[in-house]
Order: C-alpha cells, then sequence, then structure tokens
C-alpha cells in the first residue's frame, strides 16, 4: 500500500458553536402578524399574547460543516395547521403550534471553524440592512462571509490573515497555542476584535452604514438588501497594555464609542499556591477608537477569583458586565458591582465580609449563557441543568444576583436566543435542541420540595417554572422595596423575581458524536446468501456516543433495509404502478377533505410484463383480477394513473389509452395517425414516456413530439392535442408535468406581475376549494441540444428557458435575463472550442433522458427539479426567487431592439424570477443508459412511513428523502437492482411500498420505523442514560458487551476513605474534613460491563446481563477473545476485560483481568454470564487481544502473553520496552502493533518455537497516539495511527531500506491532517469491483485481498482511508493539484494547508504525500461538464475515466 484515498463518509454532527443573525432576510422582511379576533371573554386569561417578532436565522458550525437555518413558525389558527390533527412537538403555546428548522445553506469547509460571531448593525424593526458572519480558523484566519440573493447563498465579504512570515512576530516565538482565535463583535456592529496566539488583538473596523462602496439609497435601489461589512483592521497588542493572560473579552453596551473589557489574570496561580494565592484575575475596559487607532482604559476592576473565565456582557438598559467563575458570579459596570458565591469553595478577598449565596449549591466552570430578556440570562451547566440568573436593579444600578433552578437539558456545547421567544442550546455530546420560552408574571410559589421541578426539559407539555426563592430572600426583598418608594424613584422591582418561565422543544438535530468507539455487527434482518454488494447491507455499526446522561447506543446502517411484509416471484416485469378508486367522490370534493385523501386506500396494482399487463386488486388480499376487467391487458402499460380527481384511472400503452371507472371502461382513446399534420410514416410512431398530473397527461412519442391529453372534468372524459409550439425543430429528450400546488402555488411569485402573485392566496380560499386544489401546472421540456424550457399548460406559452441545462452549471438563470451574466458566457466560448479537438465522441450522445420537477408539501417547500443525463450523471436543482429589478428595462429593451412582436408578449407572462440553484447529491447511483428504451428511475412519494421525497430505482438504487428543505441520499443495496418501484397503503402494508428486482421477485415491504432518516446515515439511538466506553461483537449470540460508567453521587468521606492508603488512612480522615463537609456530596463514576441484545426489527435493545466493577474500579478495555484450552486441546470464545483502580497517585497502579463465558440458559433465553478466572495484575491493563490462541495483555509498562489451562492463565512471554500506558493493541497473524500514549508505536513479532515476542521496529519520534490499525493492501502490511494532534500516519517496515537503521525504525508512508480525533479504526475488505464491465483494465488484476479502515472521530463524522493502485492515484492526485486552482473555495480557505500534516510547534520531517482527498476530489463532478472535460484533458485523462474511479471507490468502501 503505497497510496491511499481519503474518503469523508458521514459528516460531523456535533455542534461547537451556534448564533443567531438576520442572515437570508433582513427585520423589515418579517410580516407582523394580524391579532386574532376576540369573540368572547373566555379569551381573558390570556391576556395579551406576546407578539412573536421578526426572527433571525440561526447558523451552526460542527467542526468543518457551517449550516444556516431559517426558522418556520406554524402559527395556531393557520392554514397549515388545521389541516394537522395532532399538534406537532412541544404543543401549543404562546399562540405557535411549531416552530421547525429549514436548512437555507450547507458548506463543507477546508477548516475547522474555531470561533463564529454575527456582525449585526442593528436598526430598528424596519432595518433593511442584514448581518455578517465572522468565522475564525487556526492560527490567524478570520472570513467574513454575507447572503447573496442572486446565488442563494453566501459569498466572502472580506478575508483578513495574519499568518506566514511577515506575521511571525506576532507569535513572539511560541509554537504552542492553548486556543485557535477568539472573536466577539460590538452589540452596535460598530468593531469586531480578534484575540490571537493568546495575546494579540486585532480589532475589525466595520464600515459605517451610507459610507464604503455602496451608499444605502444605491443598494436598496438595486433590490439587494446591503449586510454589514469590515472596513479595515489593525492590530493591537496587549502585551504593551500590561495584559499577558487574556482569559476572555467582551463588549459592553450603552456607550457612545465601542468599549471592550478584557478578562485576564495578573499573575498565574496553581493548585498549590490556592489558598495563598486566590484573587488573581481583573477586568479592564477599553473605550475603542477606530479612526484614532486609540484604546484608552477607562475603568477596571482587580480581585476577582482565579477560576473567572466568562465575561456576559449585560444588555441595555443596565449595562455592565457579568464574570463567571467555577464557584461565582460577579457583576461590574463603571459605577456599581456585586457578587454572588454559589457553593461553600467560593471565598471572599478578605473574610470580613461575606458574599451574598445562592439558595442552593452549584458549579459553574464550563457553563454557556445567553440573555432571555434584558434582565434575566440562562444559564447552563456542565451538568446539563439550566439555571436562570435574574438581575434586580434599580435605575441602572444593579443590586444583587438572584439564581434560580430550571429544567435539565442536554450537556451543551453553546447557546444562543433566538429572536425573542426561542433559544437554541448546541451540543457536541448529545442532540442539539430548539426551544421555546414564554415568560408570564405570576405570584411565586414559595416552596421546599425541589423534586417537582428538576424535570427534564424535554417533558410533554411545557410546564410551567417559577423563579422559586427562599423565605428569607422575599423577606429582604420587602424591606428593599419599602426604602425604594420612599425615595419615589423609578417603580420597585419586586416583581422582576416573580417571572415564571414555560419551555417547548420545538425541534431538535441528531448527534452520533462524539464517536469513542464502535463495533460491526449483523442486523436482525440480515439476508445469508447476499454477496457482493447486497452483502454489505447485512452490516450495522453500533458506536458508543454521547456523554453523562446523554450517553448512548448509535445504531448507523448507511443503507436502507426495508421490512418485508410478502414476496412473490415474478420474472420479466417492466413497471408496477398502483391507483385509488372512489366511485361515490362528488364532483367538487370539499377541500375539508383533502387531509383525508392521504389515508385513502389504493384500489389496483398493475403490473407491466414483456408483452402483457397484469391487473391486481388490492384489498386484504392481492387477488387477480386481469380476466375481469377492462384494462388493456394484451401488451406491456407504460404508465398507470388517477384523473378527475381520483374519480377516474387512465392507463397509457404503446398505442393508446383508456379511462376507467373501477372495472369499467369508458373511454379509449388511439394515437394513431388521427394528427391533423399526420404523415405517411405517423402510424409507426408509439409512446415512449408519459407524465400524469390531473387532468393532463403528457406524451413523449418516438419521433420526438410531444403530445397532450387534455381532460375535461365534467365528462371525465380526454381529447388529444398536438401541442402548438415549434416541436418541428428539435426533438425532445425528456419531458414531464409539474403539478405547483399547495397553500399557494410557488412558481407565480417568480412571474413579474407582482399584483397576480400577492392577491392570490385570499381570492381562491374564498371558493369551494377545488380551484385551490388544481395550482398551476407547467411542462418542462428537455430538447437533444440540451436546452431546457418549461411552457405553461395548456397554452404551451414558454415562460423559461435555459440554453445548456445538460452541462449541469451552478445556477439556472431564464435566458432573457442572461446579458445581467455577461462573463460567463464568454468561458463557455473558450470551452467549446476545446471541446471541438477531437474529444467530442464521448459528449456527443449525451442527453438528458429523464426529467422531474416536484414540490412536496410545506408551507415554504420550493420546487426542485432532477434530470438524468445518459452517462448516468444525475443533476439536481433547487428553485429559489430572486427579484433583481435592474434587470426588467433592460430586458424590455432587448426585446423591442429584436423587433419580434411575439417575444415581447411572452416576455410579460414570463417566470423572470426565477432561478435555480445546483444542490450536490452525495450519490453514486450512476449507470449508462443503455440505447434501448428508457425505464423511468425516478419515482416521486408523498408518504412512506411518515417520509417524502423520491427513489431512484436502477442498478444502484437509492433513497432521496426531503428533510428541512435538504435531500438525504440513502442507498439500498439488499436487493442488486430494481427495475420497478411504487407506493402502496392499504390494510395490510400502511404507507408502504411494492418493488420489483431484476431477478424478478415483487416485494411488498414498509420502512423500517426505528430510524431516523434525517441524518446522512439512517441512525437508530437507544439512550444509555449513562457514557459509554467501548463496545465489542460476540457474533455467535448477537450480543454487544459494552462498559458503560454511570455518576453516582457519594458522600465525601466514603470518597476519601478510598484514596491513599488504608491504614493511614484512619487516623487523618476526621482532622481533615469538618463536619460541614463530611456530608457534601462528590460525584464518582461506577463501571460496569452491560451486554445488550438488538430487539427484532429495530425496537429497544435489551440488557441481557450486567458486570458490575467493584469500587473505584474501572474498566479499561472489552473484547470477545478466542484462547486455545491447552488441556482439552478446544478453542474457547471468551468475554476478557481489563480493568484499573483507580485510587490517586500515593497508591501504586493495579488492575484486574476477568474472564467471562457467555451461553444461553437451557430454561430460559436468559444468557448466562459465568466467570470463568479474575487476576490481579500491577498496572493498569488498559489493552485486550487474542494471539492465536493465547492472550496478549497490557498491564502497565509490561506486554505479557499467556496461556489458557481452562482455569488459569500462565505468563509465556513478555516484552518490556518502555511504552507507559498502551492505548490500542491490534493483531495481524503472528504480528503486533502497539499504540503507546506518548511513546507513538511499536511493532513486535511473536515467535511460538522459542516463546518469544521480539520488537522488529518502532518510530523513533513522540506522538500521542490515540488509535492504531494494520492497513492491508494485497500482500503489503502498512501500520496506521492517529494522533492527539488530528493527523494520522501510515508506517511501513522495510528493514532492507538504509534509512530504516537496519529495521529498527519505522519509515513513514504518507501522513494527512483529518481535522478531526480518530478514536477507533476498523478493517474491513474492500469489495473488489469486477472489471469485466470496466474497459481499460485487465481482468484480475484488481487485488482481491484489499481492506479499507472505517474510523469514528470524537466531531461525529465517520470517513474510511482506502488503498489505491498506483495509475489511478497519479490520475486523482494530479486532478486534486487542478482542482486546488479551478475550483472557488468557501470561506477563502486552502484545502492544501488544510492537510498538511500539524506538529504543534515540535519538530517534525514532512513525510510523503501520497493520500488524495476526496474532499476535494467531490467538487469536480459539481462542475460544468464543458469545465469537466477541460480539466481532465488537461491533467491527460478523460472525464468518464476519473468518475469511473470515484464510482470504484466509493463502491468499494460502501460497508454498510
Amino acid at each position: 500500500m503505497s497510496f491511499a484515498a481519503y474518503k469523508m463518509m458521514h459528516c460531523p454532527t456535533g455542534v461547537e458553536n451556534c448564533a443567531s443573525g438576520f442572515i437570508t432576510h433582513s427585520r423589515a422582511d418579517f410580516v407582523p402578524r394580524i391579532p386574532p379576533i376576540q369573540t368572547d371573554d373566555l379569551e381573558s386569561e390570556w391576556p395579551t399574547r406576546r407578539e412573536i417578532g421578526p426572527i433571525p436565522n440561526l447558523i451552526v458550525t460542527a467542526a468543518n460543516v457551517l449550516e444556516v437555518y431559517i426558522v418556520r413558525v406554524l402559527e395556531e389558527g393557520s392554514r397549515e395547521s388545521k389541516g394537522h390533527v395532532e399538534p406537532k412537538r412541544g404543543g401549543f403555546m404562546d399562540g405557535l403550534a411549531g416552530v421547525s428548522l429549514e436548512l437555507a445553506c450547507h458548506y463543507r469547509l477546508h477548516g475547522n471553524v474555531e470561533t463564529m460571531a454575527v456582525l449585526s448593525i442593528g436598526g430598528g424593526e424596519s432595518s433593511r440592512r442584514r448581518d455578517s458572519i465572522i468565522l475564525t480558523f487556526k492560527d490567524a484566519k478570520i472570513s467574513v462571509l454575507e447572503y447573496d440573493d442572486s446565488l442563494h447563498g453566501l459569498r466572502i465579504s472580506s478575508l483578513h490573515c495574519f499568518e506566514g512570515p511577515e506575521w511571525l512576530h506576532l507569535k513572539r516565538g511560541r509554537e504552542q497555542f492553548a486556543r485557535g482565535p477568539l472573536v466577539k463583535v460590538d452589540p452596535q456592529g460598530r468593531c469586531g476584535g480578534v484575540l490571537v496566539y493568546d495575546l494579540q488583538m486585532i480589532i475589525l473596523k466595520a464600515a459605517q452604514a451610507g459610507t464604503g462602496l455602496v451608499g444605502e439609497d444605491d443598494a436598496l435601489g438595486s433590490g439587494g438588501a446591503v449586510a454589514a461589512r469590515i472596513e479595515s483592521s489593525y492590530m493591537m497588542s496587549l502585551r504593551d497594555l500590561d495584559m499577558r493572560h487574556v482569559k476572555d473579552f467582551t463588549y459592553v453596551h450603552g456607550y457612545i464609542e465601542p468599549v471592550m473589557v478584557i478578562l485576564h489574570e495578573r499573575e498565574l496561580t496553581w493548585a498549590g499556591r490556592v489558598s495563598w494565592k486566590h484573587h488573581t484575575c481583573m477586568i479592564s475596559a477599553l473605550s475603542i477608537s477606530t479612526t484614532l487607532k486609540q484604546h484608552p482604559l477607562i475603568w477596571s476592576a482587580v480581585n476577582l477569583p482565579h477560576d473567572a473565565y466568562k465575561l456576559l456582557a449585560v444588555p441595555s438598559p443596565i449595562g455592565g458586565v457579568l464574570v463567571f467563575g467555577a464557584n461565582t458570579i460577579h457583576y461590574h459596570s463603571q459605577s456599581a458591582s456585586c457578587a454572588l458565591a454559589l457553593n461553600s469553595y467560593a471565598v471572599s478577598l478578605d473574610s470580613s465580609q461575606e458574599m451574598p449565596r445562592s439558595s442552593f449549591s452549584v458549579e459553574l466552570d464550563a457553563a454557556y449563557a445567553t440573555w432571555l430578556l434584558s434582565d434575566v440570562a440562562l444559564l447552563s451547566t456542565k451538568t446539563g441543568e439550566l439555571l436562570l440568573l435574574t438581575l434586580v436593579y434599580d435605575g441602572r444600578v444593579v443590586q444583587r444576583l438572584d439564581l434560580s433552578r430550571s429544567k435539565a437539558s442536554v450537556l451543551s456545547s453553546g447557546i444562543t436566543t433566538i429572536g425573542n421567544s426561542l433559544f437554541f442550546l448546541a451540543s457536541r455530546l448529545g442532540d442539539s435542541t430548539l426551544v421555546q420560552f414564554s415568560s408570564g408574571s405570576g405570584i411565586s410559589t414559595l416552596s421546599s420540595n425541589l423534586k417537582e421541578e428538576v424535570g427534564d426539559i424535554e417533558g410533554d407539555a411545557p410546564s410551567t417554572k417559577r423563579l422559586r426563592r427562599s423565605p428569607s430572600d422575599a423577606l429582604q426583598d420587602m424591606v428593599s422595596g419599602e426604602e425604594l418608594s420612599l425615595f419615589g424613584s423609578t417603580p420597585n422591582r419586586t416583581e422582576s423575581a416573580q417571572k415564571t418561565f414555560s419551555f417547548a422543544v420545538r425541534d431538535s438535530f441528531v448527534n452520533i458524536g462524539p464517536l469513542k468507539d464502535f463495533s460491526y455487527g449483523l442486523r436482525i434482518n440480515a439476508d445469508a446468501n447476499a454477496t457482493g454488494i447486497a452483502k454489505q447491507s447485512n452490516y450495522e455499526l453500533v458506536c458508543c456516543s454521547g456523554h453523562g446522561k446523554n450517553g448512548s447506543l448509535s445504531v448507523l446502517r448507511q443503507s436502507v433495509r426495508p421490512e418485508v411484509i410478502t414476496e412473490v416471484d415474478l420474472p420479466g416485469c417492466k413497471g408496477i404502478w398502483t391507483v385509488y378508486h372512489k366511485n361515490t367522490r362528488s364532483h367538487n370534493a370539499d377541500s375539508s377533505k383533502l387531509a383525508d385523501d392521504d389515508d385513502e386506500y389504493h384500489a389496483y396494482l398493475i403490473i407491466s410484463m414483456e408483452a402483457r399487463t397484469m391487473v391486481l386488486e388490492t384489498a386484504d388480499l392481492l387477488s387477480e383480477v386481469t380476466e375481469s376487467v377492462d384494462y388493456y391487458v394484451q401488451g406491456k402499460t407504460l404508465a398507470a394513473g388517477n384523473l378527475f380527481g381520483r374519480r377516474r384511472v387512465i392507463q397509457v400503452y404503446e398505442r393508446g389509452a383508456r379511462i376507467l371507472d373501477g372495472s369499467f371502461m369508458t373511454q379509449d382513446v388511439s394515437f394513431g395517425a388521427s394528427n391533423s399534420e399526420s404523415s405517411s410514416g405517423s402510424e409507426n410512431t408509439v409512446v415512449l414516456s408519459v407524465s400524469i398530473v390531473d387532468p393532463f397527461v403528457l406524451l413523449r412519442m418516438s419521433d420526438g413530439s410531444i403530445r397532450l391529453l387534455v381532460g375535461d372534468p365534467t365528462t371525465c372524459t380526454v381529447s388529444v392535442t398536438t401541442t402548438s409550439f415549434e416541436s418541428s425543430k428539435r426533438s425532445v429528450s425528456a419531458c414531464t408535468l409539474y403539478h405547483d400546488k399547495g397553500p399557494e402555488p410557488w412558481l407565480r411569485k417568480t412571474s413579474t406581475d407582482a399584483w397576480l402573485s400577492t392577491g392570490v392566496g385570499e381570492a381562491i380560499d374564498g371558493t369551494d376549494g377545488s380551484a385551490q386544489d388544481h395550482g398551476d401546472i407547467y411542462c418542462v421540456v428537455c430538447y437533444e441540444n440540451g436546452a431546457l424550457e418549461i411552457f405553461d399548460v395548456p397554452n404551451f406559452s414558454c415562460v423559461f428557458s435555459v440554453e445548456k441545462f445538460m452541462s449541469g452549471k451552478s445556477h439556472l438563470v431564464d435566458t432573457l435575463m442572461k446579458e445581467v451574466a455577461k462573463d460567463s458566457q464568454k468561458v463557455d466560448g473558450v470551452s467549446e472550442e476545446v471541446t471541438n479537438q477531437g474529444r467530442k465522441e464521448n459528449i456527443q450522445n449525451m442527453k438528458v433522458v429523464e426529467l422531474a420537477m416536484q414540490r412536496w408539501s410545506g408551507q415554504y417547500s420550493r420546487p426542485f427539479l432532477f434530470g438524468i443525463l445518459s452517462d448516468g450523471t444525475i443533476l439536481c436543482y433547487h428553485a429559489y426567487l430572486y427579484e433583481s429589478s435592474d434587470g426588467t428595462s433592460k430586458v424590455e429593451d432587448l426585446t423591442y431592439a429584436q423587433g419580434s412582436v411575439s417575444l415581447n408578449n411572452t416576455s410579460a407572462s414570463r417566470l423572470r424570477n426565477l432561478r435555480f440553484v445546483r444542490v450536490p447529491l452525495d450519490i453514486y447511483a450512476r449507470e449508462e443508459t443503455s440505447s434501448g428504451l428508457p425505464c423511468q428511475r425516478i419515482t416521486i412519494f408523498k408518504n412512506i412511513g411518515g417520509y417524502q421525497g423520491f427513489f431512484l430505482s436502477g442498478s444502484k438504487p437509492s433513497w432521496i428523502m426531503v428533510l428541512r428543505e435538504r435531500l438525504r441520499v440513502h442507498p439500498q443495496l439488499c436487493d442488486g437492482s430494481i427495475v420497478a418501484f411504487t407506493v402502496l397503503h392499504n390494510v395490510n402494508c400502511n404507507h408502504g411500498l411494492i418493488y420489483v428486482t431484476s431477478q424478478g421477485s415483487l416485494k411488498i415491504c414498509q420502512l423500517p420505523s426505528g430510524s431516523n432518516y434525517d441524518n446522512y446515515w439512517p441512525v437508530q439511538k437507544v439512550s444509555l442514560k449513562a457514557t459509554p466506553h467501548q463496545v465489542t461483537y460476540f457474533a455467535e449470540k448477537n450480543l454487544y458487551p459494552l462498559i458503560v460508567s454511570v455518576p453516582v453521587p457519594k458522600p465525601l468521606n466514603q470518597v476519601v476513605s478510598s484514596l491513599g492508603d488504608q491504614e493511614v488512612n484512619q487516623q487523618t480522615e476526621n482532622q481533615n474534613l469538618n463536619s460541614d463537609d463530611q456530608n457534601r456530596f462528590y460525584t464518582i463514576d461506577e463501571f460496569e460491563v452491560r451486554i445488550m441484545e438488538p430487539e427484532k426489527s429495530g425496537g429497544t435493545w435489551q440488557t441481557k446481563a450486567t458486570i458490575p466493577m467493584q469500587s473505584s474500579e474501572n474498566a479499561l478495555t472489552v473484547r470477545m477473545v478466542t484462547l486455545l484450552n491447552t488441556d482439552t486441546k478446544e478453542n474457547e470464545t471468551l468475554l476478557a476485560i481489563g480493568t484499573a483502580y483507580v485510587q490517586g497517585e500515593d497508591v501504586a497502579a493495579r488492575g484486574r483481568v476477568l474472564l467471562f463465558s457467555l451461553g444461553k440458559n437451557t430454561d430460559n433465553s436468559q444468557p448466562l454470564v459465568s466467570e470463568v478466572y479474575s487476576k490481579e495484575l500491577k498496572g493498569a491493563i488498559s489493552a485486550l487481544a487474542s494471539l492465536q490462541g493465547h492472550l496478549l495483555i497490557a498491564s502497565g509498562p509490561k506486554i505479557i502473553l499467556h496461556k489458557w489451562t481452562g482455569t488459569e492463565l500462565n505468563g509465556i512471554a513478555f516484552f518490556d520496552a518502555p511504552p507507559l500506558h498502551v492505548v490500542s493493541l491490534n493483531i495481524v497473524k503472528n504480528f503486533i502493533l502497539i499504540g503507546d500514549i506518548h511513546k507513538s508505536i511499536y511493532f513486535l513479532s511473536w515467535k511460538e518455537q522459542g516463546a518469544q515476542l521480539s520488537l522488529l521496529a518502532k518510530d523513533f519520534g513522540s506522538l500521542d497516539c490515540f488509535a492504531t490499525e494494520f492497513l492491508i493492501d494485497g500482500s503489503t502490511l502498512s501500520l496506521m495511527v492517529s494522533d492527539d494532534q488530528k493527523n494520522i500516519q501510515i508506517f511501513y517496515y522495510a528493514p532492507k531500506m538504509s534509512e530504516s537503521w537496519k529495521g529498527q525504525k519505522l519509515l513513514s508512508r504518507a501522513e494527512f491532517h483529518v481535522g478531526a480525533h480518530v478514536t477507533k479504526f476498523l478493517r474491513l475488505q474492500m469489495l473488489s469491483t469486477t472489471p469485466s464491465d470496466r474497459t481499460g483494465s485487465a481482468p484480475g488484476s484488481d487485488k482481491t485481498n484489499r481492506f479499507a479502515l472505517l474510523f469514528g472521530t470524537l466531531d461525529g463524522s465517520i470517513g474510511c482511508i482506502a488503498p489505491l493502485d498506483e495509475i489511478t492515484f497519479r490520475r486523482l492526485q494530479s486532478l486534486q493539484r487542478k482542482l486546488v486552482d479551478a475550483v472557488p473555495h468557501f470561506a477563502g480557505l486552502n484545502p492544501r494547508a488544510f492537510r498538511q500534516f500539524r506538529s504543534n510547534g515540535k519538530a517534525h520531517r514532512p513525510g510523503p504525500d501520497s493520500i488524495v482527498d476526496c474532499e476535494l476530489l467531490c467538487h469536480f463532478e459539481m462542475l460544468p461538464l464543458e469545465e469537466q472535460l477541460e480539466i481532465a484533458h488537461q491533467v491527460g485523462t478523460t472525464r468518464s475515466q476519473i468518475l469511473s474511479n470515484l464510482i470504484d471507490l466509493s463502491i468499494g468502501t460502501s460497508f454498510l
């Protein structure tokens, strides 16, 4: 293995940063809600419903993924919520029936986002300006992004980089930095600050409104809103201001100039000195003058506790800043200060004055905070509790702080308020949640009972939580209230502490991180006979994810495996359709019945064979009724569907169509020579493809023309019309009808007749609802030359056209609008010349073979447009609306100049503001369509198991689900090629599906219910309420033993007695601890090994047995090992556990090795866990493995090999290199790979005859290993290791090479920066891609013995490293070098710099660059066709060759 490819298969899901801001819309775009008319006085309990103001976007980052979401609010009385009977998640609150997040844009960056801030220029509710996103990256890169409506995405507004030789002096000679850049912005948006290299402050000056490049009026005239921009930046050295150890900084509210408050430590202290030196922090407030570049100190506060770590600016009208420490909260402003002690560790500076204490004890280190109201902050603690901090103030003087407990929630990594009634809890350790809060005021009930209120936030109903205080507080409050009223100042603030808050969880994101370990096991419904790629979907990945109460097992299955209800053999099937039939349907169905349509059962199943058609009834049983119905059954059917509100069925065959009412035919239409323009040859034209949208049917004929069947709802008949557009000129390669329905037709908004699009919604409502049912119908046509046009039906006037749809540009704009983007045409011209140079052969016959356009249900959904090219490329576009006000006048001039009257008439009704943006589909289902008849591959479904989207049939079928307006692609591998697919909803199969495989078996299935498909891979989460550490798989019994630790609070004296030597401890115990400390509780992790069994069909998992550990004993490793019993000479499979006693630094480390046998009991199915053996050893037992029937144990600094006699383990060999603590052991044959926590890796071998473990070679450098594994490619063995700097390295053993020091040193083969901590490698055999269907590779040249490594990371991402052969590697590497320059990279990041090995200041000799980065290569498929051909030509290969290499790689690594 000299070469490999790195491929990210599952993006990171652990959210690290979150922020809110008006990115995709401004505050003025928000439509205020019309208050409902109060009918009677029953509503008076809700005195005033709080107005939900403008709602900003939510921006989240997870490692290198940036996503912007739109918050969609579903109001209680709205049209949408009436249809849904059951309320959405969280019930009703504040007049909202539901809140959901919809994806606006998603980017994968070439760099991990360190911190993020939103620069906003504020303004009132009517402000037209938008906010910008500031991202920072290591070491000192800053990108400012703004949203561009014309592109429907983010674009760079400025880049600031402080790296490289000219900025080297900023580091002041240091190489290592504790954290990356930290960015904060001024609340009024006048400037931002970025702390880089721990002590340099960069001030980013914002462009003021009305200055800069674009004036305010200018910008509003051009239709686009202006976002906040950064004008310039300058450096400010904090060292010159005598600030050395900066912990945090923020900008405070309420000053004329921006004021930055910096929290810094004057001189450091440490744990052993804290009792003498404890108040070492201070804050300094600097007034930042960006014009003069001066920053005078205006006030400061000293003597803050040493553990202060975070600042939170208090919003106006109060102002000032809160300082959070582990045990205290301080408030400081220029005029006042106060503090609150949170627990008994809080010490005041001098013990004379006493700090006010909170009513309960809590530790606040690692907390996150945001403001719910201007005087109430919400804190999220490290245990996942939510606390409410109230500032009791008078005027601008804060008198005291009040802290009270609220709900329990997820362990968070960030928190942000969205608008005035929502907040978002970001989490790396659990699922991030969007919560709605509502504050009322009520009399606070003083009860001593705290249990009832510390429920989890995920409760069913939004339960009301009152801010509680102890009775003494209430008395004090009344006294201070009295005094205030005497002075006649502002009304007293006693009611501020009486606010009540209720919470409701509205939405959440699945997170599978941090992946500590995973195991690869068989699924419950695995198929034992499967081979090849279908065999892969027998497996699932069981991952240890989460922490503490958010701990869970995540069961990941990359491919969907439907649950089969029945299966029938049906060879030769070509297509299947299900149709409805309801004879009692009234002419204009009442719109209120629309809700029930979804639950109507199907009536008939139509199956088309080679030369005949079968019809089945889909009642309780599927029974064939082919003989007794009037369907056309003598030949194959091309399509079937419902017309006239499901009262009729239409069946289209090659030369005609039939209309049926149930089983009786009411009309027969034939497409013979009945045309007006019939020529002699038109008899042999047959129908090729059909698209049915009630009441129209579109037919594409074999002579390249299209015809339309127009239905008449009154008589329920259809008539054939030949379309009037210029079909004679160009032959049509694909066409489809698009029905633009929904609460309000979407495409109408894109027309320039604005008055049409506004008043439509109300007008339609007044009628009987039949008009609303129809919506608008359009016809999308693609021609042989690759152009695409959209016509409205039935007039067939062109409303949108694109010249080269086939080339797959990133944006589609109407051709009449094209002169706006002149520069793009030059590029086309150049590339056309290039393609003419003898390379036309492979692109000449490319055309679009299938089109589909669909808008799925949802109030704000926008249509998607899909096209499949003949070479298998799938183009996917998402429509969006962009009003460019300057474009219209130009178009008018253009049309007059041409002098064509017809064009001028049509230009008025064009969908001029319609644009499409290309969406990447991570799909490897490319297949060349044969020159024969094309079959429809896209089947759209509205409801299969509650999901909507489309199914892509073919040789590599996939489910594409539409969730949050994003496409989730989930392949289905288990049945190989699928020729036909349809939905089925009847008594026995509720919202299920039918598909036919190419082997000719028809399967009726349902979607597995346990999985959540709104993730990169379908996932099922099994909650453990404890931290999982390691999992292993026992294949014989399908069990998963795993280590979990449960946090248990224990009295402090018990904890202390377990530490240290037992004898010495007896005397000292009572002297050190006073009575107050003895009954204090301390949380200890208690370990156990749980043996879990997956339930049948995706249900809950059962804990079959638990093996508890002793007190203060931690289980470190669990493995299934196969040992050779030397007495009976038989192999035994045992469960081995390695543990360590954690008893403080005074006790020598000890550990135990435990062996258990797992066997089923005879009388019940409980697996019997019986302990076979246990032994205590010196040192922690951190890794175990079985080596040729022996047990290899890493205990502390020793590695010992034991043989198993059936009753005990006897050591037979050992190895005493200086490993400090072994983190991983891997074995292949008799080779051993050891990864050490500091000393990198060792490569050993075991010789049976001399019974010796000998060191072959080691890595001479120092490396903090995380995980190791062998990488096997044919006959080459390489050693893979990941480290704490998020790198991976590949080493090899070559004793004959001179630089290996006679074989003592492992040589580097490749190195790569993954950008995430890799915690586990799993070696899996790659599928050999059979060379028979690939031209150009000799048969048998593929190595069969080739393994890839699947890895999991702490960010929740999963990827793989796959070996490549040299010719493929060279081709992809030269392509990668081209793409670094050819593709514009998001946020200005350089992919080559990101993948450089990071050594964090240590000396490191760079290794060879032999890993290609598929994260960069995947941009190749998103380039326009001309550019793909051009780049492939420059690399010296062909486009099809590159694509086939990429597909081979993704097929070879489709493991699940």
